[in-house]
């Protein structure tokens, strides 16, 4: 090989130092965050689950949204400077959506330990307290009322209902339904004596069919979850810091409250309904 071919070779060798440096700077730079994307491009894409009140209502002939959780979605886009854009969703694909980054924000979440490996949670935006519907006759008031042999209790299939249901009146019948049309169906039809509903849930059921009668929470103990929003994991923590703050000012002067009971009252729900122990 000549000198210049020697040379060549050298000077190309020389090259792979800094181009493997290059490299390694450009793998380094940290991505842009969510809340940096959201202020760029001025969008805030939410979870928007159809049907899901007092959360989400969407108008199928306009197109048009409504219920508690947009209104709180639009609060956070204004405080941004962002428009909304809805990206339609379930609760099961809420998370994958969060961990795919087609949407920067998902409301009404319960936090489990599993979830929280995924994605990240904000403060509670209402705690979520467990009762039940009943047959007539029968007014429980304690879980140990439905906690007996010959009562038949209804769930939908892999609900935390189903899991309040065995943990707290492990001696009843349990009666799993794919989902909660069908357990509030045998309810009605004498096939079950009473069916698992946390708040919200129990109260839009009576507002849609006054014969179920009411809603009842049940205590001794009183059995309540989080609901939050959630959002990406990522190393800044930005978004999720404003969303606490967010979410304790509007706690505080009431606000959330408002909106809640809002989207409930979309479903018939009279504020007379709602149990003073249902904080949010």
């Amino acid at each position: 090989m000549g000198k210049v071919g020697r040379r060549t070779l050298a000077g190309g060798a020389a090259l792979v130092p800094a181009a493997g440096l290059i490299g390694a700077a450009r793998a380094e730079t940290p991505a842009e965050s969510a809340l940096d994307r959201i202020r760029r491009t001025k969008t805030l894409r939410i979870a928007a689950l159809p049907g899901e009140l007092p959360y989400f209502q969407k108008n199928l002939a306009t197109g048009a949204w409504g219920g508690a959780a947009i209104e709180m979605a639009d609060s956070i886009a204004k405080l941004l400077g962002a428009k909304l854009d809805y990206v339609e969703a379930t609760y099961g694909t809420s998370v994958l959506d969060l961990q795919s980054d087609k949407v920067y924000l998902a409301f009404a979440l319960n936090p489990t330990p599993e979830r929280t490996l995924a994605v990240r949670f904000a403060h509670p935006m209402l705690i979520h307290p467990f009762g039940c519907l009943a047959r007539p006759g029968l007014a429980p008031k304690t879980w140990a009322d439905i906690d007996k042999p010959e009562i038949r209790i209804a769930f939908d299939i892999g609900s935390l209902h189903e899991t309040v249901a065995k943990r707290f009146a492990p001696k009843a019948q349990h009666v799993g339904f794919p989902n909660r049309d069908q357990a509030l169906l045998a309810l009605q039809s004498g096939r079950a004596d009473v069916d698992v509903l946390a708040a919200l849930l129990g109260l839009s059921a009576v507002a849609k069919n006054p014969a179920l009668g009411r809603w009842y929470l049940l205590g001794q103990p009183t059995v309540a979850l989080p609901s939050s929003l959630a959002v990406q994991y990522e190393p800044d923590t930005r978004f999720v810091d404003v969303l606490n703050a967010w979410l304790d000012f509007n706690r505080g002067i009431g606000q959330l409250r408002e909106w809640i009971i809002g989207g409930l009252e979309l479903e018939g729900v009279k504020r007379e309904q709602i149990p003073s122990e249902l904080t949010f």
